[in-house]
C-alpha cells in the first residue's frame, strides 16, 4: 500500500486506493453512493486505508466517521456537487498535455496579469478564459495570475472561502477546465502563477476539523480558526499544505503560487512553514526540470520573508509590494486619505518604494500606531512584485471602484507609465489596461443564510471608514453584484478604453525592447524629486549602458524638471499627453533633449503627466 494520502487510482483497472488521515474519528468507512456499498477502513496511526479493484477514475466517494457522518475526502480533486457533495476519484495522467517546450521567464522578466474566473468573461469558466488569452499576448503580459479556485461554497465568491484546496472549484469547470486552461497559457507563452490559501479555510464545507486537528485556537485570524502548524499533532497538517503546493506544480503544471496573507500563518516552529515550502517547492521544481517561484502577500514589511535561508531568512522568491501601491495611490488621489493611505503622500514615499522596496523600514506609522517594517534595501528589485491596483484595493471597497473611477483617466494613465518603469515586477488587475470602469466588488453565495447575514454585517462594519450610506454599498450577497462585476469586453473599440490599452501595449512594448525599463536592478535606479512642485525623475540604467530617463507630474500645475547630473543624448520614446493615448497631443514635446547636467534646458512637463526618453 502506498503512502500517498488522498484517492488514486491505480490504472490498467487496477482500482484505486484509498488513504485519509483521520486520528479524531474511531473507524472510517469509505461509502460509494453509486453501489451501496460501504467497505471497513484498516487504521494505522490515525491514517484509514483501503484498496478497491471496481473503483476507478469518475467514481464518487464519501468516507463515514463512526458510521454516522458522511464526509468528503479533505484531499478531494474533486466536488462535482460542491463542498457538501461527495468527492470524485480522479486520474490526472488522463489528461494529455501539449506543454512540454514551455519554460516559464526568469522571475525578473515576468509581467503578471491578475484575473479572477468567474468574472474575466461572460461565461465565468476555465475554458471562456482561454478565448481572452490572445488579448493579453498582445499586451505584452507573459504571466497569468489566478485568484483561488480551491472548491468554495456555491458559484460566486472570491475564492478565499475555499475549503478543498486540492480540487479546482466544479462550477469553473472543474480539474480538466483549469488543465485546459493552463496548457492554453502556455501554448500561449503565458506562465500561470495560482493564489492559494494556507492561512484558513472557509466557514462553510469546512470538515477538517472533523478528521483530525487542522486548526488552533492558539492563534486568531481575520477569518476565524488558525490553521495549526506549530501545535500538537502539526506534522501531517505541514504535510497536507506542503503537498498541496506540489500537487499543483506537478499535476498541474502551475509555474508559481501566490501565498495568500503570510503574515496570518502562525508558526514558531525551528523551522517556519514558509521555509519548509520553499525548500520543497524548488526540489519538486528541479525534478521536473522546470522553474517555480513562490509569491507572498505579507502585511509585515519584514526582508526576512525574502532573504535567503542562508541570510536568516524564509528564502521566498518574492511579494506584493503594498507600499509601492500606497505611495502612488496617494499621489494619484491626493484626497483619499483612508486608513493606511494616511500614512503616504509624499513624492518621497513613492521614490522610496522604487529604489529601496519598503517606504516603512522601522519607521512610526500612524496608522498603525507603532514602528513598522524594517530595510529591505538589500533585496533585489524582482523580489518586489507593484501594481496600481489588485483585487484587494478595488473589491475591498463599498462600490469596487476600481481607479478608473477613483482616479480618472490621467491618473491612470500616469499610474500606468510609473509601474511599467518599476525596476519591480509589474502587476495589472483585469480590465486595467483598457480602462475598465466595471466595479469588482465584493461577493459570496452561501447556502446557509446566517452566515450570507454574517458577511453582509462584516463588510458594511469593514467600509464603514468610507462613511457611506446604506444605499452606497453593494450587497456582497445579491446575484446581481457578481453580474455588475464582470468585465465588459465590449468596449475596446470606444474611447478611451481603445486609447488606454494603446498605452499599456506601447510601455510593454517599451520594456521589451529597452534593457533599461525591462531589467529590475535597483542599483542602476536614482530618483530625485522636488515635493512642493509634486514632480520625480526617474533614471534607470542597463549594464549595455542604456538610460531611460522617466519623468512623472503629480501635480495640476505644469512644471518644468531641470534634469541634474543626466548627460548624453535622449530620444523622447512616449508621452501620456501624445493623441494616440487620448491626451491633447504632444507636439510641444521636442523628440530630442540634449542633456549636459546641470546646465541642460529644464524638460517640460504637462499636470498630471509623464514622459520617457531613452538614450541614444
Amino acid at each position: 500500500m502506498s503512502s500517498r494520502l488522498g484517492a488514486h487510482a491505480l490504472g490498467d483497472n487496477r482500482g484505486t486506493e484509498f488513504r485519509v488521515w483521520a486520528p479524531l474519528a474511531r473507524a472510517v468507512e469509505l461509502e460509494l453512493p453509486g453501489r451501496g456499498l460501504r467497505i471497513p477502513m484498516l487504521s494505522n496511526d490515525g491514517v484509514f486505508e483501503c484498496e478497491v479493484r471496481e473503483v476507478g477514475a469518475g467514481t464518487d466517494y464519501w468516507y463515514l466517521l463512526d458510521g454516522y457522518r458522511a464526509r468528503p475526502d479533505p484531499r478531494s480533486r474533486y466536488q462535482p456537487g460542491g463542498v457538501h457533495g461527495p468527492s470524485r476519484v480522479l486520474d490526472p495522467k488522463q489528461f494529455l498535455w501539449s506543454d512540454a517546450g514551455f519554460r516559464c521567464p526568469d522571475l525578473g522578466e515576468l509581467a503578471i496579469y491578475e484575473l479572477h474566473i468567474g468574472t474575466f468573461s461572460a461565461e465565468g469558466t476555465f475554458d471562456a478564459a482561454i478565448a481572452h488569452l490572445p488579448h493579453l499576448v498582445d499586451l505584452g503580459v507573459n504571466a497569468v495570475e489566478i485568484m483561488p479556485i480551491a472548491q468554495f461554497p456555491g458559484t460566486r465568491n472570491w475564492g478565499y472561502d475555499g475549503v478543498f484546496p486540492f480540487a479546482p472549484q466544479a462550477s469553473y469547470g472543474g480539474p480538466e477546465g483549469f488543465a485546459r486552461l493552463v496548457d492554453a497559457c502556455h501554448a500561449h507563452g503565458l506562465a500561470v502563477v495560482l493564489d492559494v490559501v494556507y492561512n484558513h479555510a472557509g466557514p462553510e464545507g469546512n470538515y477538517l476539523g472533523d478528521f483530525g486537528p487542522y486548526f488552533t485556537e492558539r492563534y486568531k485570524t481575520d477569518w476565524g480558526r488558525a490553521i495549526n502548524f506549530d501545535g500538537p499533532d502539526s506534522d501531517p497538517v505541514r504535510r497536507f499544505f506542503l503537498d498541496n503546493a506540489l500537487y499543483w506544480l506537478s499535476d498541474f503544471h502551475v509555474d508559481a503560487l501566490r501565498l495568500d496573507a503570510v503574515h496570518a500563518i502562525y508558526d514558531l516552529s525551528a523551522r517556519h512553514l514558509l521555509e519548509e515550502l520553499r525548500d520543497e517547492v524548488e526540489a519538486q521544481a528541479q525534478r521536473l526540470g522546470r522553474r517555480a517561484y513562490l509569491i507572498a502577500e505579507s502585511d509585515l514589511n519584514d526582508a526576512r520573508v525574502i532573504r535567503p535561508v542562508e541570510l536568516g531568512g524564509f528564502g521566498i522568491h518574492s511579494q506584493w509590494s503594498d507600499d509601492f501601491h500606497h505611495a502612488l495611490r496617494s499621489l494619484l488621489a491626493p484626497d483619499d486619505r483612508r486608513g493606511y493611505l494616511g500614512d503616504f503622500g509624499g513624492v518621497a514615499h513613492l521614490g522610496r518604494a522604487l529604489t529601496q522596496g519598503f517606504v516603512y523600514s522601522g519607521q512610526y506609522s500612524s496608522y498603525r500606531r507603532r514602528r513598522h517594517g524594517n530595510s529591505s534595501l538589500d533585496r533585489p528589485g524582482q523580489q518586489f512584485v507593484v501594481y496600481q491596483q489588485n483585487h484587494d484595493q478595488v473589491g475591498n471597497t463599498a462600490q469596487g471602484l476600481r481607479a478608473s473611477t477613483a482616479i480618472g483617466l490621467d491618473g491612470c494613465k500616469l499610474g500606468a507609465v510609473v509601474l511599467a518603469c518599476a525596476p519591480n515586477v509589474p502587476l495589472l488587475f483585469m480590465g486595467e489596461e483598457f480602462f475598465a470602469t466595471t466595479p469588482f466588488a465584493y461577493f459570496a453565495g452561501h447556502s446557509d443564510p446566517e452566515l450570507n447575514e454574517a458577511v453582509r454585517r462584516g463588510r458594511a462594519a469593514e467600509h464603514a471608514v468610507f462613511q457611506r450610506t446604506e444605499s452606497d454599498r453593494f450587497d456582497p450577497i445579491a446575484e446581481s453584484t457578481f453580474q455588475k462585476s464582470k468585465l465588459d469586453w465590449t468596449c475596446l473599440q470606444q474611447e478611451p478604453h481603445a486609447q488606454v490599452l494603446q498605452l499599456y501595449r506601447d510601455l510593454f512594448k517599451l520594456r521589451s525592447l529597452h534593457p533599461s525599463l525591462g531589467n529590475c536592478d535597483q542599483t542602476r535606479t536614482r530618483a530625485s524629486w522636488n515635493e512642493e512642485e509634486r514632480w520625480l525623475m526617474l533614471e534607470r540604467g542597463a549594464e549595455n549602458g542604456e538610460v531611460a530617463l522617466c519623468l512623472f507630474n503629480f501635480s495640476t500645475l505644469a512644471r518644468k524638471v531641470p534634469p541634474a547630473n543626466v548627460h548624453g543624448r535622449f530620444r523622447l520614446a512616449l508621452a501620456t499627453s501624445d493623441q494616440r493615448y487620448g491626451g491633447i497631443g504632444a507636439a510641444a514635446q521636442s523628440p530630442f533633449a540634449d542633456l549636459d547636467g546641470r546646465n541642460a534646458d529644464p524638460i517640460e512637463l504637462g499636470p498630471s503627466s509623464a514622459l520617457i526618453y531613452i538614450s541614444v
